[in-house]
This record gives structure tokens, C-alpha cells and sequence, in this order.
């Protein structure tokens, strides 16, 4: 089957664009997120993901998107109003999120967050609870239990950390964190020790959370991750019982086909 769909989840550093049809999520592309270019240059990167994928506009039904950067949004609208045959659809404004939402103010709670929840829901139903954890410019960790998003905790995530440290010291270098080790051990070189310290830490993080909000939630629960850097921690851990890179995706994907008669 030929991609009905064109899907965008905007996050603050990185945009991830998937084309999709009814029964996948078939491609995807990882672009910047630049709230400073103009419709016209997002639309004219669309067309070229576009034919990239040989894939025509005329042939997609909908866009769908799921964006927690405010000021992209109209450039969005504009450039899928120029450039797409088709209508574009976002979480939340024109596409509830079927969940109870249990925030003290529901409207705080970004919009991926929400997708990623309700994606873990629908390809877990058998899990009394769910912990989903999303590793981007900020890692999320967000609760479910039965047909309710419970809330979760707000971490920052790897390179944002990495970031900070080389900002705030001077003398320490910014490194990559691919590393081959299994386990930590004494750094005997600045570069060695960043790592170590950095991915390692990350592991003790979300193995020490998971383990504390697992006694919170009812029921047997499954932890699911997304996310860049899911499968660095996946490596020298058993702490996630899967690993999705395109959950939020296919959040959107089955979002759209849930509601489409509605819409």
C-alpha cells in the first residue's frame, strides 16, 4: 500500500517526519527544528522528503502533527496549506487524545507526551500499566494505567546534560556517547570519564525511576522507550521490555484512523 498519511512530530530540537498507511508506519526522516524559516522554505522541504520518498501530494489524504514549539505551528499550517492536496490535522486542537488526562491543568501536558501514552496504550492493551519513556531534548517518563494518563517526571535528557557540562566547565570537552563498555569503570582519560559517567549515569536514572514508579502503578507493567538514545541504554540494560523508535508516529498514524469518520 502507497502512504495515505504525512506525519510530524515537532519536538523543541529535531522534527521527525513519517509516511504512513493504514496498517504502518512505512519511512521516516529526522529533520531541525527551525521556527525562524519561513513557510515557503518548510514547504518546499516537504515537496523534496516528498519525491525522496516518491511518494506524490496529491496522493495523501491527510497531514497529521503533534508539535510542543508553539511558534513553528503557523509555519506549518501556511506551508502545508500551499504545498500539500491535503488537509492537516494537530493533537489536541483537532485531534483529542482518547485518554483521561489526570494533570491538575490537562492543557500543560505536551502534546507528545499525550501521543506517545496513547500509542503505548494501543499496542499494549494486555498491560495493566504502562511507563513510557522518551528520550529527546528532555527525557519524559509518563504513567498510564488502564484508560487514564496519570502524569509523569521531567529529566533533561543526554545531550542536553552534555551540553550544559561543556558550557559550564570550561576545560571539559564535548564527546560523542557511543561507547562499547558494558559497565562503568574508572575513567583514566577525561573523554573516557565523561562518557562513562554520562551514559551510565542515564542507565542508574532510568533503572532507579522505572523501579520507583513500577510501585506506584497497578498490575503487571510493561515499560516501553523511544527516543535517540533508548538504544544506547537498551544495550547495557534489561530495564525496557521494548524499545520503539517510532512510537510517537505511530501515535499519530492511529490517532488519524481512529477519528477520521469523526473528522
Amino acid at each position: 500500500m502507497q502512504p495515505e498519511l504525512l506525519l510530524f512530530d515537532i519536538g523543541n530540537t529535531s522534527i521527525k517526519i513519517g509516511l504512513a498507511n493504514e496498517r504502518h508506519v512505512l519511512t521516516s526522516y529526522t529533520l531541525r527544528t527551525d521556527a525562524g524559516q519561513t513557510a515557503d522554505g518548510l514547504g518546499l522541504m516537504l515537496l523534496s522528503v516528498l519525491r525522496h520518498a516518491r511518494v506524490k501530494p496529491a496522493s495523501l489524504k491527510a497531514c497529521v502533527a503533534s508539535s510542543v514549539v508553539p511558534g513553528f505551528d503557523p509555519l506549518l499550517r501556511e506551508a502545508v496549506a500551499r504545498y500539500m492536496d491535503c488537509p492537516l490535522y494537530c493533537v489536541g486542537e483537532d485531534l483529542p487524545i482518547p485518554l483521561e488526562n489526570r494533570y491538575e491543568r490537562p492543557s500543560e501536558v505536551g502534546a507528545d507526551r499525550l501521543v506517545g501514552a496513547f500509542a503505548a496504550r494501543r499496542l499494549c492493551p494486555e498491560a495493566a500499566s504502562l511507563i513510557v519513556v522518551d528520550f529527546g531534548t528532555a527525557v519524559t517518563f509518563d504513567c498510564v494505567s488502564g484508560e487514564a494518563y496519570l502524569g509523569g517526571l521531567i529529566f533533561p535528557g543526554p545531550l542536553t546534560a552534555l551540553a550544559a557540562l561543556s558550557r559550564e566547565a570550561a576545560k571539559l570537552p564535548r564527546v560523542n556517547l557511543d561507547i562499547r563498555a558494558q559497565e562503568p569503570s574508572p575513567g583514566r582519560d577525561t573523554v573516557t570519564s565523561i562518557q562513562h559517567g554520562l551514559v551510565f549515569g542515564f542507565v542508574c536514572m532510568v533503572e532507579g525511576l522505572t523501579q520507583r514508579l513500577r510501585r506506584q502503578l497497578q498490575g503487571r507493567t510493561k515499560v516501553l522507550a523511544t527516543g535517540g538514545f533508548a538504544p544506547a541504554i537498551a544495550r547495557v540494560s534489561s530495564v525496557f521490555d521494548q524499545v520503539l523508535p517510532a512510537l510517537l508516529l505511530e501515535g499519530l498514524r492511529r490517532l488519524y484512523y481512529e477519528r477520521r469518520d469523526s473528522l
